[in-house]
């Protein structure tokens, strides 16, 4: 491969515990050492996450909804308007916690909690270059939809724990949404591994980057064989069935303003809110993350291998952008329609699209 575009052997051959606990010298303690090696790794991926979180919620969202709306957007809090963020942060910690007389308290103080520590626990399989690797189990892609889909339990409990006919509602629609697009996202995703041959997230992206898909002439630049490139049909599909999985415009049915007034999330406030739409923002950018993984390469890209980080967050971002693009330009769909799309398009599309991909590999193979 052309030195261009960084193969994954300079990037996570070590994870990011083994790294810590050598650099610190924690793995000379035994599993005691180990264990705290791993929760420092973990401890610095969650800040990541929710420092990208913090920007994209309070400020990248507003900005970039405003630009293609044709509106100012936040700009008198610090340059640009970027300390909007911490104006928003203090604004929504110091209001009064309003707990709903009917309220199931154990389910409701719970849901926000799962909803975003659900997106959280993916974080650890994800390759993200630069050594910023916690664990790559051979069971990977399967670990990550797994504990992604655990924010459907969030929601319903969010919903039916809040008293709230409307909560109700949006709980009941948010897990009719998720079943309808989560099926046809794990089986685009397994055509994924049928090319890769694995379910271990390391290797499909070492896969998407050993092997050349082309040379441009004169230029003397190897194209990887990203899968987004090898298969764009299940990359647009994917696309689609994960803008409706983190509930985004024109699927963003369960928090419907103008019928549910917010959805599952109407009767929280305060911190409980807080951590509601921190929950849905870090699931925007873990489904970022996995397209980028399984699609676009993981970390790789043009430069050095310590570049790694900077490229996949780049993706990452690129795929936030993409979703506030959408919500700005395409209108919201009936929940009628919705499902509609779920279980009469894309599961009938995400199905052939396996078998095609299947016999294809079947045939090279």
């Amino acid at each position: 491969m052309n030195a261009a575009i960084n193969p994954l052997q300079n990037s996570d051959t070590v994870l990011l515990p083994e790294r810590i606990g050598d650099l610190t010298g924690l793995s000379e303690f035994g599993i005691a050492g180990e264990l705290i090696a791993a929760f420092l790794g973990a401890f610095i991926i969650a800040n990541l996450m929710l420092a990208m979180t913090g920007v994209a919620g309070p400020w990248a969202k507003r900005k970039i909804t405003a630009a293609f709306t044709d509106r100012i957007a936040v700009n008198h809090i610090g340059p640009g308007g970027i300390l909007i963020i911490v104006a928003d942060a203090v604004r929504l910690l110091s209001k009064e916690n309003i707990i709903p007389e009917n309220a199931d308290r154990p389910a409701y103080d719970l849901a926000p909690i799962v909803i975003a520590g659900s997106a959280l626990l993916g974080f650890a399989v994800i390759p993200m270059g630069s050594g910023i690797h916690l664990a790559d189990p051979e069971v990977g892609l399967a670990f990550v939809f797994a504990v992604a889909g655990i924010a459907s339990i969030g929601l319903v409990m969010a919903g039916y724990a809040s008293g709230n006919k409307y909560s109700m509602l949006g709980g009941l629609r948010a897990v009719a949404q998720n079943i309808a697009y989560e099926i046809p996202l794990v089986v685009t995703g397994m055509s994924v591994v049928l090319f890769a041959g694995s379910l271990q997230m390391g290797e499909i992206v070492a896969v998407q980057n050993e092997t050349v898909l082309f040379t441009i002439p004169g230029l003397e630049w190897a194209v990887p064989a990203w899968f987004a490139l090898v298969n764009p049909f299940a990359f647009v599909l994917f696309l689609i069935a994960n803008f409706a999985e983190v509930g985004r415009n024109p699927f963003d049915m369960p928090e419907a303003p103008a019928e549910l007034i917010a959805g599952y999330q109407t009767e929280y406030s305060s911190v409980y809110f807080v951590l509601v739409y921190l929950g849905e923002f870090l699931h925007i950018f873990l489904g970022g993350a996995i397209i980028a993984t399984i699609f676009l390469g993981g970390p790789a890209g043009p430069g050095p291998s310590e570049l790694g980080i900077v490229w996949f967050i780049l993706k990452i971002w690129g795929v936030f952008f993409l979703t506030q693009w959408l919500r700005s330009a395409i209108p919201r769909v009936r929940i009628d329609q919705l499902i509609e799309i779920g279980w009469k398009g894309l599961l009938v599309l995400s199905f052939a699209n396996l078998a095609l991909t299947a016999a294809i590999v079947g045939v090279i193979a």
